[in-house]
Formats: structure tokens, C-alpha cells, sequence
């Protein structure tokens, strides 16, 4: 039998400049995947249409780095970008950029290599539980449910009991987790018409909702952060917040302030479920439409595990696994785009920019790109596999850089947590249950805050 074509996941089909102009005008919704032309796929560097600002689109991972590493301080975070987070995680490692993020970076890295997976694992692994629960309710109901909703509360309820110990259930983190799902779906992160007309470092005005939003977040935040500041008894446990309460600046000797924690634990609820709970919405999504691949990784599951629960010491014996979900952050990476601006004329390679000027680095190209990678738009985890035939690789090299997590010094504190997460929960859902897409002929990805569904995935569930 003739080998079956690769599943192409949904994705804009891509077009000529003016073409993909006029399909965003007609979809109406801002998207800005479906305005990157077809040339930005094939190219290191492109120019993304007609702006008043100009627009560099880059996914040379080299080049890439060379812009984040921005040795001479001229490619800071971009003003769209800022404006959209500024309100909730103020001047946080988020949104900063030279000295500033500089210093807290180095305060808060040691509060995630003092992390202990173990410990973390453990309160994954009781929040998966809890939430099967909640999955074995559906499967008894025969319920039609919100795929997104639904990885976004368990992955919110997972950060909420690795940073704050303690779960969502609680009236204050389930609060927390509702206004952040608000804030994704109505900030205006990327607004097009500012985008290709606006000016450069205009001040960019979120909707009464959003604002209000991200004050009950800090609000929330700080009043689950103050039993630790002053020195309740009964909040001294080993977290990431003790650990981010705890840091000093290296030069001074002084602590965060109680703003800039509030800052920076919004930086972990927004990055360390958001973001995750992106991918694992495209990743059960994909399974509903590879019942293939979804029995492959129930087989390798129960191998490993004897038919028993997933453990800690399992995680790295499932590379199936951590190869669906590498394809799932190829294809579908959670920060589509990683906006910087130039503060003064530039040149990268042989483009030449102006002042203001907006650069995109852009993994969602890169991870597409035609030279880079083979079979770029289609679904292959085994892409990834380091096996070989007699000395050989099995097929054909890949070229491309895997920019999910970041490259160069801006790589990803939360990488080795997220990865172990998100194995943890796709191994525990596949081994026990099918999922099943009821409106899958409309799923189509757009750029909002995150790499979303333009349209919520309506999923049922039965158990395997």
C-alpha cells in the first residue's frame, strides 16, 4: 500500500501580499497570520507589507539571536507589545529590556534552578488527577465541552500550586484564572490598523474590560503574596514565590519590591499557563483528528508505566511524547511573533531599517520555512527521532532552529518545567481517554496574545 500523505494541520493557505491583505479585511478579525505572505515563508528576511512604520519579518535563527542578544541596546521590546502587558505585569522581565531586564533575570533565575522537579511533579501530577475527575463527568454526561477552557484551568490550576501552593479551587485563584482568560481574549495585543498606519511608540489604549481585569489580577496577586511578606508562619513553604521573595540584587543587596513581585508572579501566571495551555489545545486537537497517533502514545504509555500511573521517573522514557509535543511547538509556537523596535537607523543583513521601524521575529515562519524544514505545514513528530539504519539517519535532516522557548539569551527560564508538564499531561489524558472535535471543519489558528483557535474547539470525550 502507498504511504499515507501527512496530516496538514489547519493553517492559512499562503498567498501574495495583496491576497492575504484582502483575506484579513474579509475575515474581519485582525488575524495576523493571514496577512504573512508567501514569500515570508522561503526567506530569511521579508518585508510584511505596506506600513507607515515599515515592518521586517525574520526567521533566520541566527539573525534572530543577533537581534535579542541587541548588544547595543537598540532593539528593545516592541511598543505594541509592551502597551498590551504593561497594565498587567507593569516593567516585569516580560516587557523590559537592557539593564532593567538584565537585573531581573539574574534575580530570578536562581528561584527556578532551586525549584525542585520533584516537588513540582508531584503537584502536577495531583492537579491531572483532580481534573480527570472533572473528565470522567463529561464522559458520563456525554458532554460537549470548551477545549480551551479546558486546558487553560488545568494548566492555571497547576502554576497556581507550583508557585503559590495552593490550588485553583480556591475563590481567589479561580478568580485570577477568569479575569486572565478576559485579558487574552480582549487585549489589544496586535490591533492591525495601528499596526500599518499608526506611529511608532503611540500610546496604545486597552478596552475598560482588560484594564479592569488586570486590576482585580494584581489585586488578587497581592493579596495571596502578602501573607508571605509579612511573615506569616503558616506561608513558609518552599515555592517559586519564596524563592522570588527571597532574591536579591546582586549589586545592591536589595529585594523586589512589593509592585515589582506582583510584576513578575503576573509574568509566571501569564507564561506559565497561558502559553502551555496553547500548545495542549492544538495538541488534543490534533489527536481528535490522528486517532493513530493517539493509540501510539496510549501504547507507549502503558509500556512504560506497566498499565500504572505516570511518574516522574517516566517522563523521560516517553520520547514519542516530547516528540508530539515538539511538533505541536513547531507548528503552533504559543508566542507567534517576538516584536522588537529599532530606536535608531539599523541594518540587519541587507536590509536597511529606520528609526521606529518594527522588527518581527517571527518562530511561526521560521518553524515553516520551506529551506529549513522538510514537509514544513505537515504533522510528523517523528521528524525528531535521533534513531538511525546502519551507521545513518533514517531520513532527511531537518535544518531549521526550534524557537518555542526563545534563542540566545532570552531562552526560556520556564522550558524544563513547561516540557515535563505538558509530557505529564498529554501521556495521563491519552492513556485514558479519546477526544473527539465536534466542530473541527471551522478550527483555524489565529495571533491573538497566544497562537489560539480563532473559535473556541468544541471536544467530547470517551474512555479508552
Amino acid at each position: 500500500m502507498p504511504e499515507q500523505p501527512l496530516y496538514r494541520p489547519p493553517a492559512p493557505i499562503p498567498s501574495s501580499p495583496l491576497r492575504s491583505l484582502l483575506r484579513v479585511i474579509r475575515q474581519g478579525d485582525g488575524d495576523l497570520l493571514s496577512l504573512v505572505p508567501e514569500e515570508a515563508y522561503r526567506k530569511p528576511l521579508t518585508w510584511l507589507g505596506y506600513s507607515r512604520r515599515s515592518i521586517l519579518l525574520i526567521n533566520d535563527s541566527e539573525l534572530c539571536k543577533q537581534v535579542l542578544a541587541d548588544k547595543q541596546g537598540i532593539y528593545p521590546k516592541n511598543d505594541l507589545m509592551v502597551g498590551a502587558l504593561e497594565g498587567l505585569v507593569g516593567n516585569s522581565l516580560f516587557v523590559s529590556s537592557g539593564q532593567s531586564w538584565r537585573r531581573q533575570r539574574e534575580m530570578i533565575d536562581p528561584a527556578f534552578s532551586q525549584l525542585r522537579i520533584d516537588s513540582a511533579f508531584t503537584s502536577m501530577n495531583r492537579a491531572v488527577d483532580d481534573y480527570q475527575t472533572l473528565l470522567d463527568k463529561h464522559v458520563e454526561n456525554k458532554d460537549t465541552f470548551s477545549l480551551d477552557k479546558a486546558m487553560s484551568h488545568l494548566t492555571a490550576d497547576i502554576i497556581c500550586r507550583t508557585i503559590f501552593s495552593q490550588p485553583l479551587s480556591s475563590d481567589i485563584a479561580g478568580d485570577v484564572f477568569n479575569d486572565f482568560l478576559l485579558f487574552e481574549r480582549s487585549v489589544a495585543s496586535v490591533d492591525l490598523k495601528q499596526l500599518i498606519f499608526g506611529k511608532p511608540w503611540a500610546t496604545i489604549t486597552q478596552p475598560p474590560e482588560v484594564v479592569t481585569a488586570c486590576q482585580r489580577i494584581r489585586r488578587h496577586i497581592g493579596t495571596m503574596l502578602d501573607p508571605r511578606l509579612n511573615g506569616d508562619k503558616d506561608h513558609k513553604v518552599d515555592d517559586i514565590v519564596a524563592a522570588v521573595v527571597a532574591a536579591k540584587d546582586s549589586d545592591t543587596g536589595e529585594a523586589f519590591t512589593r509592585e515589582e513581585l506582583i510584576d513578575q508572579i503576573g509574568v509566571f501566571f501569564l507564561a506559565g499557563h497561558e502559553t502551555t495551555a496553547s500548545v495542549l489545545t492544538w495538541v488534543f486537537f490534533i489527536l481528535s483528528q490522528q486517532p493513530d497517533v493517539a493509540q501510539r502514545i496510549a501504547d507507549d504509555v502503558d509500556k512504560v508505566t506497566n498499565g500504572g500511573e505516570v511518574q516522574l521517573e517516566h517522563i523521560r522514557q516517553l520520547p514519542f511524547v516530547r516528540n508530539v509535543f515538539r511538533e505541536v511547538l513547531r507548528l503552533y509556537p504559543p508566542i507567534t511573533f517576538l516584536p522588537r523596535v529599532a530606536l535608531e537607523p539599523t541594518r540587519i543583513a541587507d536590509k536597511k531599517l529606520k528609526r521606529g521601524a518594527m522588527i518581527m521575529i517571527s518562530p511561526w515562519t521560521a518553524h515553516r520555512n520551506a529551506l529549513l524544514w522538510n514537509n514544513p505545514d505537515r504533522f510528523d513528530p517523528d521528524r525528531f527521532n535521533t534513531e538511525t539504519v546502519d551507521g545513518k539517519p533514517k531520513r532527511k535532516a531537518d535544518k531549521g532552529t526550534h524557537m518555542s522557548f526563545g534563542v540566545g539569551p532570552r531562552v526560556c527560564i520556564g522550558a524544563s518545567f513547561a516540557t515535563t508538564e505538558a509530557i505529564l499531561i498529554i501521556a495521563k489524558l491519552a492513556q485514558r481517554y479519546r477526544f473527539s472535535a465536534t466542530n473541527a471543519d471551522i478550527v483555524r489558528p489565529v495571533a491573538r496574545l497566544t497562537t489560539r483557535p480563532a473559535f473556541e474547539i468544541e471536544m467530547q470525550v470517551s474512555r479508552r
